[in-house]
């Protein structure tokens, strides 16, 4: 599959360790085009290269002081592109934490352990499969 053709997926984290775990684990077992930023403001400053699914950490504190979080982040790519899937990962495994997210447009909400590359996988897998229903559902309410 040609570089054009891949599904090309933004991860944002500032644990520059995970960050390139995770980056390791979807190009060793997916033919992904991955790009990688450490802040909000860097994924903000790329989304013209046209991700089709960002994956963002939750909090983001750890590079630059003040640096927006990631539900500014979250709610910034929203308003330019409402329609591209964010999952956000974060270490939190608090409820309310993830319905937060929910609340501001997140696709789903990852807990980062050993799981989560598994689930992410699962979770792109799901966006393309909702994409495709509503591509479907379009071209079908079209014709009606």
């Amino acid at each position: 599959m040609g570089k054009e053709n891949k599904i090309k997926i933004f991860l944002v984290d500032d644990d520059a360790l995970f960050l390139r775990s995770l980056e390791i684990e979807f190009l060793q077992h997916a033919d992904f085009a991955i790009e990688t930023f450490a802040t909000g403001e860097l994924c903000l400053a790329h989304l013209s290269n046209n991700p089709d699914v960002v994956i963002l950490d939750y909090f983001l504190d750890g590079i630059v002081e003040g640096a927006m979080n990631g539900l500014e982040t979250l709610d910034r790519i929203k308003a330019s592109k409402p329609s591209l899937p964010v999952v956000m990962l974060s270490s939190q495994d608090k409820i309310d934490v993830a319905v937060n997210c929910m609340h501001h447009n997140a696709f789903d909400y990852v807990v980062k352990s050993e799981t989560a590359f598994m689930r992410l996988q699962k979770n792109i897998d799901a966006i393309f499969r909702y994409q495709k229903m509503e591509k479907e559902l379009s071209w079908y309410m079209e014709r009606m």
